[in-house]
């Protein structure tokens, strides 16, 4: 391949004209394809048909619960004993919420806004100004809760370790307006970063000029592998105690993506401080959660052998799909010098990364030729990625081979955009 930015100005006018050629004829298939969202195939949610089907007539009992009516705010013992250690919890500090994790986050956020948490003088809504910390690339659903609220976002950078903690550090040690931090610290959307332990450390003991200060510990993809190893990380809530700071994080999962995602069961953990805060919440908006889907989500796990046995089946379709973007991105961006590409080991995304000023003229390109791309800046608060240039791919909903057209489509978009910016700088 061409290493563009080494071209001359004619070479570069001919090499621009070709991959012209190339896009008018992709765009000529006619194609429609889409890798906007992290949405699991049909054939992954196949694997918990039998979702449909449970629990049974007759079948809704868990222990001496009635499944069927109201109660236990906290959701089922028996399924937060299977949950909880994936995410270094007990039982006894894990609320089970309805389907979506997203809601639960967003309820704590409300929770401290109106009424402060357990560590606030105050409701956050009360004093001058709101921050949070939000790593990017980062999960655009995590910018606009804040954005929703007025809450102010502060960008950091996210490394291969994970966020850049020497600035992290430094602002939540000298601003006490910074409430917050998000953070996916597992198969990171959209980088696939894993914290490493040395920075899940360094979170649990900085110092923070809040003395309410949260971490919005999203650990959405725990166990959403895309190779043999299952990666751990170091336990948030075992550090944060360890240096005296035990209600600081505020652990959210939940089981979709892992059965179905528009129909799982979303978890929320912490200490023991931060259950019984976010309880006498939530007893305000409800007698109790969706007990017969939290029975069925149990009784499919032990069907099908446990999460990882279940995970492992997920793995076997998604993982192709990964390899393909990857191998067709090398193929036709590899040596160009206009574009790179994460390689993650899990989660559910990967980062590309093209020249600084290209993003938003690909995901033109790509709309053009019939293929939809989440919009550029949404990996930055309030959408606007300064250098222009992160985009997210998302390749587990279009069957493989629609997965290896739509990649070549990106690839020449990418191409096609990096030409022109090339160009308009000779």
């Amino acid at each position: 391949m061409s290493f563009l930015p080494d071209l001359s100005t004619e070479e570069l006018r001919s090499y621009r004209e070709r991959i012209r050629q190339r896009y008018d004829a992709f765009a000529g298939r006619g194609l429609k394809l889409n890798l906007t969202r992290g949405k699991p195939s049909s054939e992954q949610l196949d694997l918990s048909n039998d979702l449909l089907s449970l629990p049974g007539a007759g079948n809704y009992h868990s222990g001496s619960i009635d499944c069927r009516n109201y109660g236990d705010l906290q959701g089922l013992p028996a399924l937060r004993a299977v949950l909880a250690p994936l995410y270094g919890a007990t039982p006894e500090t894990v609320i089970l919420g309805d389907n979506s994790s997203l809601s639960l986050m967003h309820d704590a956020v409300v929770f401290s806004l109106l009424k402060g948490n357990c560590d606030s003088e105050r409701p956050w809504s009360k004093e001058e100004r709101v921050a949070f910390l939000c790593p990017v690339p980062g999960y655009d659903r995590h910018f606009s809760i804040c954005q929703e609220f007025g809450i102010e976002m502060i960008p950091v950078a996210m490394n291969e370790e994970g966020p850049d903690m020497d600035a992290v550090e430094k602002l939540v040690a000298a601003d006490p307006a910074i409430k917050g931090m998000w953070c996916v610290p597992k198969y990171s959307n959209p980088t696939g970063t894993v914290y490493a332990d040395s920075t899940i450390e360094r979170l649990a003991k900085m110092p923070t000029a809040a003395r309410d200060f949260r971490l919005f510990w999203d650990n959405a993809y725990v166990a959403h592998h895309l190779t043999p190893e299952r990666i751990g990380i170091a336990d948030i809530l075992e550090a944060c105690a360890r240096h005296g700071h035990a209600n600081r994080p505020f652990i959210f999962g939940s089981t979709s993506k892992m059965t179905f995602a528009g129909a799982g069961v979303g978890l929320f953990a912490g200490s023991q401080d931060n259950v019984a805060w976010y309880l006498k919440r939530m007893e305000k908006r409800t007698i109790g959660g969706d007990k017969v889907n939290q029975l069925r989500q149990l009784q499919l796990i032990e069907r099908v052998g446990g999460i990882e046995a279940l995970m492992d089946r997920h793995r076997a379709i998604l993982a192709p799909k990964f390899d393909k973007v990857r191998e067709v991105f090398a193929e036709q961006l590899g040596g160009t010098g206009v574009a790179q590409w994460t390689q993650p080991k899990g989660g559910y995304f990967l980062t590309l990364d093209v020249l600084p000023g290209c993003a938003r003229q690909v995901v033109s390109l790509a709309r053009e030729a019939g293929l939809e791309l989440t919009p550029a800046g949404a990996t930055h608060p309030y959408g606007n990625d300064p250098q222009d240039r992160t985009l997210r791919i998302a390749p587990s909903f279009p069957a493989l081979p629609e997965v290896a057209q739509a990649a070549e489509g990106v690839a020449i978009a990418v191409l096609l955009a990096a030409a022109d910016k090339l160009l308009s700088t000779r």
